[in-house]
């Protein structure tokens, strides 16, 4: 969804001659392929070799084996960028690597519940933000080059450290994650007709339970990567949960409207 997204942009804005995707899967670059975000096809070593960008966006768990053999295959006049939902730990792993100044480490913080090539859209980054961490570990030219293609898609660039990224992220994006599976779990275990969750769903709902229907595959190794971040804020969660718990068993309404008049305050923010 990522990459396919990036490289529709990419050629609809002129900054990119010829896209060569590379994957796991022979049935993914199929569906790049014939859905037309992709030029052409071959093997990792084949793809860095003809390439002037390379643009990894995979789930976290193996992002740093995958990155390390990149930068490894990597000339001084290319740059490497990723997508991942964590960096700590990645940008930890290639700090001394001595390409390290040609790697740009992103998160552009855009997605939705669908994966694979065929989630892929159109305009897709448009007045979201993009995480750059540790923009100092990056050569100037790569730093630039990318904050530009950046910003031709719309983006608004935020600058962080790795850990400062990987604790923010755990509260604005992986906890609404977890927040959604557990509300699906529960309504699943409760609620044993789906014919009456499909008949009085209603926006809200929906809204709430969108983000359960994300691959496990991706968010299994975001929450184990930002574990320590993930345990404080579900830690935090559960306490505004048991919060809401006791004044409604206790029918306290002052203290339920406390609760929810303070809830309010995000909507000033956002």
């Amino acid at each position: 969804m990522i990459s396919g997204s990036l490289a529709f942009a990419l050629k609809e804005k002129g900054l990119a001659q010829k896209i060569i995707g590379v994957s796991r899967t022979e049935a993914s670059i199929q569906k790049a392929l014939q859905r037309g975000f992709i030029d052409a096809t071959a093997s990792l070593e084949e793809a860095v070799a003809q390439s002037d960008l390379i643009y990894v966006a995979i789930p976290v768990s193996a992002a740093k084996p995958m990155m390390k053999k990149i930068l490894n295959l990597m000339r001084n006049d290319q740059i490497l960028v990723d997508a991942g939902s964590t960096k700590a730990s990645l940008c930890a792993a290639l700090s001394h690597h001595p390409m390290r100044g040609r790697w740009v480490a992103t998160h552009p913080m855009w997605g939705t519940e669908h994966s694979g090539p065929e989630a892929a859209t159109h305009d897709a980054f448009r007045g979201r933000a993009c995480v750059i961490c540790e923009k100092e570990q990056s050569d100037a030219g790569a730093l630039q080059s990318i904050e530009e293609m950046y910003r031709s898609l719309g983006m608004h660039l935020v600058y962080m450290d790795a850990k400062s990224h990987d604790v923010h992220a755990a509260y604005v994006s992986h906890i609404s994650h977890i927040t959604s599976f557990a509300l699906a779990n529960t309504v699943l275990k409760k609620e044993k007709e789906t014919d009456a969750i499909f008949q009085l769903a209603g926006g809200g709902f929906e809204s709430t339970v969108r983000l359960a229907k994300s691959s496990p595959d991706m968010w299994t190794p975001i929450f184990l990567e930002n574990r320590e971040n993930v345990l404080d804020v579900l830690d935090e969660h559960i306490q505004q949960l048991k919060q809401f718990r006791i004044s409604i068993d206790a029918r306290d309404e002052s203290a339920l409207m406390k609760l929810m008049e303070n809830a309010n305050r995000i909507k000033r923010i956002l």
